[in-house]
Formats: C-alpha cells, sequence, structure tokens
C-alpha cells in the first residue's frame, strides 16, 4: 500500500492507489518510445533539463523538505540538508557534462584510429528507499538522464508524495513526457518490468532481502543491476586519535537521521588506551541527541520512519540486553503515540548476539573494546557487509595503512563518509556492487562503444 503516514503519530494521512497490469505495461512501452527521442537529444539540452531540476529543488526547499518530515520523519534541518545534496547532484552532471561525456581516444597498434564513445543503453527502473527520499533518486536519476536513458522510478511505499514531487519537477524542469515516469508498483509489478525485454537496467537501494531478490531476477533477464544495499559501517578509534574530533563525529554518524542511514557509524571499534576517554565523551555527545518534534528547527532526533521499524530496533536491543549486554544510555521506547526511540548505547556485544551481525537501521550506537589496530582492523572487516567505514588517528602513516587493510567500498580518515556528487558511492560483500556518482556513477548504465576506423 502506498500511503503517507505520519510517523510522529502513526496515522494514515493519505492513500494512493498502486498500478493496474494495463499501466504497467503503457509505462514500458511508453518510456521504450520516449528513449529514442531523448537518447539523440544533444546532451546540452539533456544537461539544461538537471540544471532546471536544481534550481526547482531549491525553489521549493521548504515544501519538499516539510514532505520528506512528513513521511518518513527527518528533522527538518537536516531535510533540507538533503534537499540541496540532492539539487547540487543534478547541478554538478548540468555542469561537467562535457568531460563525462567526451569520446575516449585509445592508443592502438596498427593503422587506423579507435575511439570509445560513452552513450544511453535504453529504460531504466530505479528502486528507490524511504530514508533520503529526495537525495537517492537525484544519485540515480541525474546521471542517467544526462546519458539519455529514460527512468521508471518505484519509490517507497511510505514516501508517495515525495515520488510525486520529484516526477512533478522532472516535468517542470522540460523532460519529455515519458522521460520520467513514477510508478506506484507492487512486487510483483516490478517482476513483470524486469522480465521484459523493454527495460534494460536496475539500480536498487534497499535491504539485503530485496538485493537479492532484484539480483536474482535480473540475472535470471540478463539485466544490468547496481545493487547499494545495508551497511554496518565500523568507526574505529586507535591509539592517537584525537578524541575532540572523534567523540562529536561517532555521535553526529550515529545518530543523523535516526540512525537510519546506510553508512551510519553503527559499529564504534575503540583501542584499549583510549576507552575510557572515548567513551566518557561519546556518552555525553549521545545524551545532546534528544527526542523531539521534527517539524522544530532546534530537533536533532526525531521517530523512526514507521512503528514497525521502531519496535524492530527496540527487539535488537532487548535481545543484546537479555544475553549481557551494557546498556548505558536509552534502550526504552518512550511513552505516547508515534515511531519514536532514544539515542541508545550498548556495549559488551558478543556473537550470539543479533547486534553482532544484524545491521541496527536506529539510533543505537554499539561500542566494541580491542587492545590494539590490529584487533580493531581484524573485527572491522568481520561483517557481511562493506559499505563505508572511518578511520580516527593523527598519525597519518597508520591511518592511511588501516585504509588499505579495510574490507570496504569507502574509508573516512578522520572524518565521516559523506556524500559528495563527484565522489563515487558503493561497497562490497553483502553491501551489494555497483557505484552511484560521480564518472563511476555514470558509467554504469552506459554503452562504451568501441567505433575502429581504418
Amino acid at each position: 500500500m502506498y500511503a503517507t503516514i505520519d510517523p510522529t503519530t502513526g496515522g494514515v494521512v493519505q492513500k494512493f492507489p498502486t498500478l493496474t497490469a494495463a499501466e504497467t505495461t503503457d509505462a514500458l512501452t511508453s518510456t521504450s518510445r520516449a528513449y529514442r527521442e531523448w537518447s539523440r537529444t544533444a546532451p546540452a539540452d539533456r544537461a539544461e533539463v538537471l540544471r532546471r531540476m536544481a534550481e526547482l529543488h531549491r525553489a521549493n526547499i521548504e515544501e519538499l523538505a516539510a514532505t520528506a518530515t512528513l513521511e518518513m520523519g527527518k528533522p527538518i534541518t537536516q531535510a533540507r540538508a538533503e534537499v540541496e545534496l540532492a539539487a547540487s547532484i543534478y547541478e554538478y552532471y548540468a555542469t561537467v557534462w562535457p568531460s563525462l561525456l567526451e569520446d575516449e581516444v585509445l592508443d592502438i597498434s596498427g593503422t587506423g584510429r579507435a575511439l570509445v564513445k560513452t552513450e544511453a543503453i535504453g529504460p531504466l527502473l530505479g528502486i528507490m528507499p524511504w530514508n533520503f527520499p529526495f537525495y537517492q533518486v537525484a544519485r540515480f536519476v541525474a546521471p542517467n538522464l544526462l546519458l539519455g536513458n529514460t527512468i521508471l522510478l518505484k519509490h517507497a511505499p511510505n514516501c508517495p508524495q515525495a515520488a510525486l514531487a520529484i516526477e512533478a519537477i522532472a516535468t517542470q524542469s522540460g523532460a519529455p513526457t515519458n522521460v520520467y515516469r513514477n510508478l506506484f508498483a507492487t512486487h510483483e509489478q516490478v517482476a513483470t518490468m524486469i522480465a521484459s525485454p523493454l527495460l534494460q537496467g536496475i539500480s536498487l537501494t534497499g535491504s539485503e532481502r530485496a538485493g537479492r531478490a532484484v539480483g536474482a531476477l535480473a540475472g535470471q533477464n540478463l539485466k544490468k543491476c547496481v545493487l547499494e544495499l545495508g551497511g554496518s559501517d565500523p568507526l574505529l578509534v586507535l591509539p592517537e586519535a584525537d578524541l575532540d574530533r572523534a567523540a562529536p563525529a561517532a555521535a553526529n554518524g550515529r545518530f543523523w537521521n535516526a540512525g537510519q542511514v546506510c553508512t551510519s557509524s553503527k559499529r564504534a571499534i575503540i583501542t584499549e588506551p583510549v576507552w575510557s576517554e572515548f567513551v566518557s565523551r561519546f556518552l555525553k555527545e549521545a545524551a545532546t541527541w534528544s527526542i523531539g518534534d521534527p517539524r522544530a528547527d532546534e530537533t536533532r532526533l526525531g521517530p523512526l520512519a514507521s512503528v514497525a521499524a521502531r519496535d524492530e530496533v527496540a527487539a535488537q536491543v532487548a535481545d543484546a540486553i537479555d544475553k549481557g549486554a551494557a546498556l548505558h544510555l536509552g534502550g526504552e521506547i518512550p511513552s505516547g503515540s508515534g515511531a519514536y526511540y532514544p539515542a541508545t548505547v550498548l556495549s559488551g556485544v558478543t556473537p550470539e548476539m543479533r547486534a553482532y551481525h544484524e545491521e541496527i537501521f536506529g539510533p543505537v550506537a554499539v561500542l566494541y573494546r580491542v587492545e590494539n589496530t590490529d584487533a580493531a582492523i581484524v573485527l572491522a572487516n568481520n561483517s557481511p557487509f562493506g559499505l563505508g567505514s572511518a578511520v580516527f588517528t593523527t598519525d597519518q602513516n597508520e591511518a592511511v595503512d588501516t585504509a588499505d587493510r579495510l574490507d570496504v567500498g569507502m574509508v573516512g580518515l578522520n572524518m565521516l563518509i559523506r556524500s559528495s556528487p563527484e565522489m563515487p558511492f558503493g561497497g562490497v560483500k553483502n553491501s551489494g556492487f555497483g557505484r552511484e556518482l560521480g564518472r563511476f556513477g555514470l558509467d554504469e548504465f552506459a554503452n562504451k562503444k568501441l567505433i575502429r576506423i581504418h
């Protein structure tokens, strides 16, 4: 069911009907027809559509941010920041497109010349999550509209108004009819689209479970796919860490967006020499992330996206405590309505607990105490996930060496991983495959066509 459900109350605000079978077929055929013209539109004209999309995100920032706050509970200041990030992504591709699309001349043996052209491949399906309803769409849509691909966009069922707002912006920006189509599709309809010969690729940001299902369907139908799945990102605090920087960063990295971030610092791995001081500082920082009304500018910690999501987080915490983990802060569902859960801090988590292996998609920090840097790296890599990470140490040689030894897609040295339009985003292991943003994101659904000239 596609519906806006206010996470501050749990009440249904508005429902939206799903597609019919005929509408699903029409969406596929219409975007396929639109692709023939859009892919042959001048790149400068496609870039101009992206530039207008950036402008309209900024012009409507208050309305768009309020929609994110309503539909998934994001504090309004964080929602504004997300809309601005989305705008910067559209603007980036609208600005640097000549260098991204220019032909690459190859140095070849023999006579003649050879070059590689970067071209579109056809209609694509994007399956997007709710935790960043504008940013997640932008990082898939912007490079592919620039390439000349057309877009079918299935957003998360709990943010339909955000989905419609993005479609309206694409239309207002001059994207021709059926170049961008929002779809309130069912799982069965998604499977039908993936199987269609008209569809050429799929990008999913979501859970491991969703990734396995979509990846299997894509493989069965020989479709290119990009999967950005979960994460259990380690944040390593090494013996020479600057704790004035590390403790606030760790709290911000864990509690931003109520911990509902794939690259959230879910595991803080602290070496023995700085354990006591770091924990003391971290708890003081965590205590400042108090629950509030997400519509208020001063609120840092709003509700989770749904009561079901909150209850899942609470169950993971309860399991850890029941099996011997230490609770330092939070850990109790507050009274009243809504999907609220407090900033929570655990330590002493061991392998028999759910919190050790599972991603906790909520405001729960797990602190691990290890002897030294080598032990920190071993523990960091002992995870089915490999998305992002952070390393804090003032020893630059140790920082670089540690980064090289982490089995992840992204590492921040003395900083958190934050998305930026020009830098690739993605992971390894169960965190998925493929990259988004920058040149790497543009190349995922591009035909790198070789032309050999005698």
